[in-house]
């Protein structure tokens, strides 16, 4: 079949849960060229956002920073330090 001039291709999708919210990251291409689609699903709505390939280096970076932030910060939190 031929691609449509605005038509979208899926690569690959992953789907993750995180507590109530899915994420649902998907891998598309179209004439323009390939991007991340980042869909966060809650309670029946949906918000996304779309990172163009590239930025994808740029992306990964922040979130390993972000990762690595975070572990840190966890072995300096007390016990139940965010529990309600």
């Amino acid at each position: 079949m031929p691609k449509h001039s605005g038509a979208e291709e899926t690569l690959c999708t992953e789907r993750i849960q995180v507590e109530r919210k899915t994420f649902v990251f998907t891998l598309k291409e179209n004439p323009r060229g390939r991007f991340l689609r980042i869909t966060e699903e809650v309670g029946g709505r949906r918000d996304s956002v779309i990172v163009p390939s590239s930025g994808l280096e740029d992306f990964k970076r922040v979130l390993d920073f972000m990762l690595e932030t975070d572990g840190a910060e966890s072995t300096k939190r007390s016990p139940g330090m965010f529990e309600d």
